[in-house]
């Protein structure tokens, strides 16, 4: 009997233990189950990958300037996201793993040389992207194949007949790498998007820090003593009559003035990337494409106050100063500055159907006084003024430029859209960093930039000046108009009324005319036999497609339309439509006419009917689109149209002629005239378009 119970008890433990090493060894298994990577190639665009975010492998050789990449650190998603990952210097040219997560669109993106890799700047995209070292973050599921969007089409109803309406995530290419995961693995590897179960550091805005004074007079001291020449010290009388002077020194720690509470500047948070996929192909008339999905986290302690005020109709202008907080102006100075912006507040008529200001005030770093939403009175705000203590540091106006070009002017801190973009910058002397490519960025943004110096360098202080002629690199436009150099502090109270005449002059604020907004587009469409009716619409699609892209109005981007066979026909002009949904609407509208192919008289007639009633103040942007040879010549046309400041760009399909392409296209042809095999890769050159009657548009003369 015992040996029975032995043999039992023997017999049990054999099986518990054999039970528990194949756990163990399944755990193992479960632990170590390999994440596939998909691989991309060099020419995938992030905005073409629905997945918000994802891991992905880049083969060698995408180090290539065919694969464009638009920014640095947050680029636009029309960028290569593998040359963007090479760029910002996570892979080379060998390729590699890397992560990519999407995140809301931008209203600047800054282009630069960074690890062999030239980026490109751009004035606002729909969507952007982060790229980080392949590693997956924690609580993320990544998915081991990606979803890609795609340019096909499906028939719809409309009142004219079937519409190819193109189906956007229906229909998705699936990459996947090799070797192929069994079944099982893919089941509990693979999920269509990412699920986060952490808070993604990105989305939190860090809190202010307080820099106590003895480390400010600490910090500035040092960099005198490596930047001796960047500012004078200037011995100058306060009062006439006085024998006493007051010296003025880039570094004046003993002025006693510090900032108590550091008002935390405005960050734009990362909504949910989920819903940020491009969709170049979709009808979405009411899309908003710069809606950015941008919130504030923090607000500026100072409320709007209840009392308000409708101010000066004829000065509608969103208004930002920039003050000169730095040790070199002084104490005295700085008060001088104060009563001058309080002046200027008086005089403007501040009021929520007129002007609205806010002030920032930048030293090393800039910061928000408050925004433009804070005060609706002229009254409140000059009190408010006067009460903004000195910030001291060095003056660096090209960063405090480039806050204002990201965080003040968002809807959050009071833009108004509608109202002109001003920023007037208050520098003593000259300033301590660069601003010319800051400024830049800005004023492509919209932003229409003022200069007032004051005491400017004399001959014998130029050599210290860091960025010579930097007025001339920053302001608008270098005229006059937009720079006033003041001589003295105690004469700055004349410029006022000077100064409020041109900011009011909304006419003459000719940047806030950006490649987006300041358009007469005309678009001639070959309706000829051998398109045919569903190649057509793809044609209307693509029409659309680069229409939607642009702000549309009376006063901004008119759209206008041509079909053309043997004939030519009007499908409207640049003033029928002020929306930008009436103009998709009337897109889908255009029906298939079928003919002939005479393409010079064509653009005869959109010179006549569309462009010689465009307004005196619009780039005249002809796009046309064609899918022969043209039956008559259509170099004369051309040459005429180009002499009469049409901009042209020529989209030939199939057996379009390439000689002619080119010889419709303005010069440079590289840059204005394309080529697809079939009318389904259309949708291909949208990005290209828009990009290069972006930076046509930016490279004009500032004169």
């Amino acid at each position: 009997l015992l040996t029975m119970k032995a043999t039992v008890i023997a017999t049990f433990f054999g099986v518990f233990l054999t039970c528990a090493y194949a756990a163990k060894e399944a755990t193992k298994k479960t632990k170590k189950a390999k994440l596939y990577v998909p691989q991309i190639d060099c020419d995938v665009k992030a905005g073409k990958i629905i997945n918000p975010e994802f891991i992905a492998k880049c083969p060698p050789g995408c180090q290539d300037v065919k694969y464009r990449v638009y920014g640095t650190d947050i680029y636009a998603s029309f960028s290569s996201v593998c040359n963007a990952a090479i760029h910002s210097g996570i892979i080379d040219n060998a390729g590699g793993k890397i992560l990519v997560q999407k995140v809301a669109g931008h209203s600047g993106y800054r282009g630069s040389f960074s690890n062999g890799v030239r980026s490109l700047s751009l004035p606002r995209w729909r969507e952007s992207f982060l790229v980080s070292e392949g590693k997956p973050r924690k609580g993320v599921t990544y998915p081991s194949t990606l979803e890609y969007s795609s340019s096909k089409s499906t028939a719809v109803k409309s009142g004219n007949g079937c519409v190819n309406v193109p189906t956007g995530d229906a229909v998705r290419r699936e990459y996947q790498t090799s070797p192929v995961p069994t079944p099982a693995t893919q089941m509990a590897t693979t999920t269509p998007t990412p699920t986060t179960t952490t808070t993604d550091p990105s989305t939190t805005t860090p809190k202010p820090t307080t820099t106590p004074a003895t480390t400010r007079t600490a910090t500035v001291a040092a960099a005198a003593k490596t930047r001796p020449g960047l500012h004078r010290v200037r011995d100058i009388a306060f009062r006439g009559s006085s024998t006493s002077a007051s010296k003025r020194n880039i570094l004046r720690p003993n002025t006693g003035i510090q900032r108590q509470e550091p008002v935390a500047a405005f960050r734009r948070a990362a909504s949910s990337p989920a819903h940020l996929a491009m969709e170049t192909d979709s009808w979405k008339p009411g899309l908003g494409i710069f809606d950015t999905g941008f919130s504030s986290k923090e607000e500026l302690n100072p409320k709007p106050l209840d009392s308000t005020s409708q101010g000066n109709p004829n000065c509608k202008v969103d208004l930002s100063f920039l003050m000169d907080g730095s040790w070199s102006i002084g104490k005295r100075r700085f008060q001088l500055q104060k009563q001058f912006l309080g002046n200027v507040a008086q005089a403007l008529g501040i009021g929520s159907a007129g002007p609205l200001m806010g002030v920032i005030q930048y030293g090393d770093d800039p910061s928000t006084e408050f925004n433009l939403k804070t005060y609706a009175n002229s009254k409140d705000l000059r009190n408010a003024i006067e009460k903004i203590p000195q910030k001291g540091g060095l003056s660096n106006v090209g960063k405090a430029l480039s806050f204002v070009n990201k965080d003040f002017f968002l809807d959050v801190n009071g833009n108004r859209g509608g109202a002109p973009n001003v920023v007037v910058v208050m520098v003593d002397g000259w300033p301590t960093d660069r601003v010319e490519e800051a400024s830049r960025l800005a004023r492509e943004s919209g932003i229409n930039i003022f200069f007032v110096t004051i005491e400017a360098a004399a001959e014998s202080e130029k050599q210290n000046v860091i960025e010579p002629n930097f007025v001339d690199k920053a302001v608008c436009r270098t005229n006059g108009f937009y720079s006033i150099n003041v001589p003295s502090w105690f004469s700055l109270h004349k410029v006022v009324q000077p100064l409020v005449k041109r900011v009011c002059d909304t006419d003459r604020l000719v940047c806030s005319k950006t490649c987006l907004n300041s358009a007469d587009i005309g678009f001639v469409i070959d309706g000829s036999s051998s398109v045919g009716t569903s190649n057509f619409r793809t044609v209307l699609q693509f029409v659309a497609n680069i229409s939607k892209e642009f702000e549309i109005s009376d006063t901004d981007t008119r759209i206008g339309a041509v079909q053309y066979t043997y004939e030519q026909r009007l499908e409207f002009s640049f003033d029928k439509y002020s929306t930008k949904q009436d103009v998709l609407s009337a897109i889908k509208r255009i029906s298939y006419w079928s003919g002939g192919t005479s393409t010079g008289a064509a653009i005869s007639y959109a010179s006549e009917q569309l462009f010689s009633k465009s307004k005196p103040n619009k780039r005249k942007i002809m796009i046309l689109i064609t899918d022969g040879r043209s039956y008559d010549d259509v170099r004369v046309p051309a040459m005429a149209a180009h002499r009469n400041g049409v901009i042209a760009y020529s989209v030939g399909v199939a057996w379009a002629a390439q000689d002619e392409l080119e010889a419709i296209a303005t010069d440079p042809d590289k840059e204005h005239s394309f080529f697809v095999d079939e009318f389904d890769n259309l949708y291909r050159f949208v990005n290209q378009l828009i990009q290069n009657i972006c930076t046509e548009f930016n490279s004009q003369p500032r004169n």
